[in-house]
């Protein structure tokens, strides 16, 4: 991956979006319908830049020379930045970018995901969202309060979100929902050093472990896998761990066979 996904917030703001026709009418109505506003190439205060020109190479050096970021329709060797195909489910959104490799094949991906997720996913967003407080006063502990909400929104949880009927069960699980897993040992014996071949289960558990012990032979690859804000650490020799109220522990060992 050579591109760091962002959302970058444009209500409000200008943006320079050079050219005619077509391809900058669709960035026109891009960043307006962000909030942003559509200016000329000589706003001083504009950060982004969209040009949608037959021969760009100059407009865009001008707009760089002043440290905008630009992105060039159907130029990919000339941009700063690329917009991806988007579900929209405001505040929900699902950005797909090939990073200017085939806007089509981000097109069809976007499609298929809009038949998957329901229309009302922001509603569930926006109420999770209005009841932070609920949630921090019935978990106070951080750790307690994602376990909670990881089992609300897993597969078939109360909250899951692939179900259209998510949005209208939230109060309810607020007002007597379950609380959340209670600690975990789950060792695990992977056949491959390739994060590929891990199976869904293992993923899902790499996914919401908080502690992650591994012996030696378990690759890099393997770790990043695990959240970001999990501890990782080697496995000792004091035996198996214990895991405190709540927690889930996994323990991670390379199979001596690889490869099956």
């Amino acid at each position: 991956m050579d591109s760091l996904p962002l959302f970058h917030r444009v209500a409000g703001q200008p943006v320079v979006v050079v050219g005619e026709g077509e391809a900058a009418e669709a960035k026109r109505r891009l960043v307006e319908g962000a909030g942003g506003i559509c200016c000329e190439a000589d706003e001083p205060a504009a950060r982004l830049a969209f040009v949608a020109l037959d021969h760009p190479e100059a407009m865009v050096a001008r707009l760089r020379a002043r440290g905008l970021l630009v992105n060039c329709v159907d130029r990919p060797e000339l941009c700063d930045f690329t917009v991806p195909a988007l579900v929209d489910r405001a505040p929900v959104l699902v950005a797909v970018g090939t990073g200017g490799a085939s806007a089509g094949l981000a097109k069809a991906l976007r499609l298929r995901l809009e038949a998957l997720l329901p229309p009302r996913l922001g509603r569930l967003a926006e109420g999770l969202h209005r009841a932070r407080a609920i949630l921090r006063a019935r978990w106070p502990e951080a750790g307690a309060r994602r376990r909670a909400l990881d089992a609300a929104l897993a597969e078939r949880g109360a909250l899951d979100p692939f179900d259209p009927a998510a949005p209208g069960r939230l109060d309810p699980w607020l007002d007597g929902g379950a609380d959340g897993a209670a600690g975990a040992v789950v060792e695990l014996l992977l056949p491959s050093p390739d994060p590929d071949d891990l199976t869904l289960r293992q993923a899902r558990l790499l996914g919401s472990a908080d502690r992650v012990l591994h012996d030696s032979q378990v690759p890099a690859a393997v770790l990043a896998r695990a959240r970001a804000d999990a501890a990782r650490a080697p496995l000792g020799p004091e035996g198996a761990p214990e895991a405190s109220a709540g927690e889930l522990v996994l323990v991670l060992r390379m199979s001596s066979i690889t490869g099956i």
